[in-house]
């Protein structure tokens, strides 16, 4: 019976191994670019949790030994977490300390609601004795082993998947892995995991009590402990979840609060630049006019042999007065500006840049908002701009463009930007849009997110894939006016 327990715990120390690489490995990078690397955890953690256990002494009643257990334990799950994986972030202590919480709730809880019922086998078979159902001695011993082996199996299976599911959850649920956890974030977060583990370990301290020298266990004593006990721990591992989940929807929360800001402040912004812009390129389309009457009127009045060189001088005038013509015309007033002002702001940041917007052309009577086009289309520029300017930066030779265009088909407007890059694309799992290499982290992808929630207004998505060393954006809208808006369309 005993090495059918030591199997089942053996084989139960090899499934945490298992638990603690898939639980590690979901957020951290691993530090060996093989795919063993979550092998040699799994492997490594069943040898050194094999030997504490092993040199643990039995009993429970030193404290001291207790917390030394627990704290050796503690050591053993960061030195893997260190050894193999990369950067040890604030996101690592959450993964130990967690890790280990639900590994000795799990235990418990189970421990309590399975081996209490499962002590009183003996009863049963007593009963079983005496009412004639069990007649000999070799049945007793093989109805006595087959029980115990079955509570063990049933114990050891809870135990596992308790945990395995557990930790699938928190995997899940916290979608944000690359998120750089401030201190505050951090204790908030690791709280109901440090609370957990340290009810696991008052209850190893006092679970055991001595009476007349002999142990007795505490619910025992106190049979309402037998409901109470495990009510706390599984509270406690809903605390350590959904405490996840919640901080995930803070993190949304913030991040959309932010972008909506960002987003208002664009279109506030943006729509006194373009109202200002737009003022100042007519008077410059009026007085081009104006000028271009004034010098052909000078040019024939000075059509002689003497007028020759203020003639040159009048056509060269006239030569810079073309060059104030807008590079863009896609019919809108709005667009236009924004896109010849993005221009000027790339070819100056960006030498050898190639701007292409020939093929955007936008319907006649477009129902979406003009700044909600000029919101996807300047911070899709400004993006191209950046992957750009970086590519430019480690290959200066490379070619450098941005092309826009669009598409309608039936009620749907789709806007495309393709912009050259360097070729590197940094993708998390769970999380929908590309990875800024930028130092502030936390505010990456806003610019694509207030891209989507601009299409979203109008019942439309965005896309992204890349050709090669070409990436390329699609966005999808409805060519509608929101009802938001006070208008509703007949289309």
């Amino acid at each position: 019976m005993f090495k059918v327990a030591d199997v089942l715990y053996a084989a139960l120390t090899v499934f945490q191994g298992y638990c603690l690489q898939y639980f590690l490995g979901s957020f951290l990078e691993a530090r060996m670019k093989i795919r063993w690397n979550g092998l040699y955890v799994a492997g490594l953690y069943v040898v050194l949790r094999t030997v504490l256990v092993w040199y643990s002494p039995p009993g429970y009643e030193d404290y001291r030994m207790t917390v030394g257990i627990i704290a050796l334990s503690l050591c053993i799950l960061s030195a893997l977490a260190i050894c193999f994986y990369k950067e040890f972030r604030s996101v690592t202590v959450f993964l130990v300390v967690s890790f280990q919480a639900v590994m000795d709730i799990s235990s418990y809880v189970v421990a309590i609601l399975i081996g209490k019922p499962g002590n009183k086998l003996p009863d049963v078979w007593n009963w079983c004795v005496r009412e004639g159902i069990i007649t000999s001695e070799k049945i007793l011993t093989l109805v006595v082993w087959i029980g115990t082996v079955v509570v063990l199996i049933l114990q050891y299976l809870i135990v596992a998947l308790l945990l395995y599911f557990s930790l699938k959850k928190i995997v899940r649920d916290f979608k944000e892995k690359n998120y750089c956890i401030n201190g505050t974030e951090l204790l908030f977060i690791l709280t109901p995991s440090a609370v957990g583990m340290m009810i696991c370990m008052l209850l190893r301290i006092i679970m055991i009590t001595l009476e007349d020298g002999v142990p007795k266990m505490l619910y025992d004593r106190y049979p309402i402990l037998v409901i109470v006990i495990p009510a706390i721990l599984i509270l406690s591992l809903l605390s350590i979840l959904y405490g996840v989940k919640l901080f995930q929807d803070m993190i949304y929360w913030n991040r959309e609060k932010s972008g909506r800001i960002i987003l208002e402040n664009q279109i506030s912004s943006l729509q006194e630049h373009m109202e200002e812009m737009e003022r100042i390129y007519s008077g410059i389309r009026g007085m081009k006019h104006d000028m271009k009457n004034t010098f052909a009127i000078i040019q024939c009045l000075f059509a002689g042999e003497e007028g020759r060189e203020l003639q040159e001088y009048l056509s060269e005038l006239n030569r810079g007065l073309e060059k104030l013509e807008l590079r863009f015309r896609t019919g809108n007033t709005i667009v236009d500006t924004l896109l010849n002002m993005k221009y000027h702001e790339a070819v100056r940041d960006v030498h050898g840049l190639r701007m292409d917007a020939d093929k955007l052309l936008l319907p006649q009577g477009i129902e979406i908002h003009s700044y909600d086009i000029g919101v996807i289309l300047g911070n899709a520029v400004d993006n191209a701009i950046e992957a750009c300017q970086k590519l430019k930066t480690k290959e200066p030779g490379a070619d450098a463009f941005i092309r826009i265009s669009s598409l309608q088909k039936g009620n749907l407007l789709i806007l495309k930007v393709e912009n050259s890059f360097d070729g590197q694309l940094i993708r998390r799992r769970q999380e929908e849009f590309p990875v800024t290499d930028k130092a502030d982290r936390k505010s990456h992808g806003i610019g694509l997110a207030n891209i989507k929630s601009t299409a979203e207004k109008y019942q439309g998505a965005v896309d992204f894939k890349v050709n090669g060393r070409v990436f390329i954006l699609s966005v999808m809208m409805k060519n509608e006016r929101r009802e938001e808006d006070g208008f509703r369309s007949d289309r």
